[in-house]
């Protein structure tokens, strides 16, 4: 059994238009995010064993100050180029080179990649996975043989639904 772990950024600032796309930092709403969902994701159980992040500054950060709010966790982030993607494809490809001896992996990416490949893989109608937004799809076999129908989604959380609680 596998276990894919998407998280979407956390809200991102254009206080700074000068900045380019893959510079653009957190505003507070998503420092604040990031502090709410961090136990939320951790009690859905995320497993941090194999964390990828995207190289843009706001999703480094996203996970950067999730691990900040869970200090008994070791979450060590392995930042790829190849998740600064905004397609499904593109991530589902990146999905099917991981190592099998990796049952849970954590990647944090960019909409509307975590939005479509979710629906792709789990067959689930989910119309916006929001800023630092967490999904839990788990199935059966090797990562090269993931595809559309594959998994099943077993948690969706969203920072208003872990405030509302």
């Amino acid at each position: 059994m596998k276990k894919l772990h998407l998280i979407r950024h956390a809200k991102s600032s254009w206080d700074h238009p000068g900045l380019g796309d893959k510079e653009r930092p957190l505003n507070k709403r998503g420092l604040k995010a990031t502090e709410i969902m961090a136990p939320a994701i951790l009690e859905a159980g995320c497993s941090f064993d194999a964390v990828f992040t995207s190289p843009a500054i706001r999703a480094r950060t996203t996970i950067e100050n999730i691990a900040a709010h869970l200090p008994d966790e070791y979450i060590t982030p392995q930042i790829d180029d190849a998740l600064y993607t905004f397609g499904s494809a593109n991530l589902l490809n990146f999905c099917r080179t991981l190592g099998d001896d990796m049952a849970d992996v954590v990647i944090v990416g960019h909409n509307p990649a975590i939005t479509d490949l979710t629906n792709r893989l789990s067959g689930s109608v989910i119309l916006n996975v929001p800023t630092c937004a967490y999904v839990q799809m788990e199935f059966d076999g090797p990562w090269a043989e993931l595809d559309t129908g594959t998994a099943r989604l077993i948690k969706f959380l969203t920072p208003k639904m872990v405030a509302h609680k």
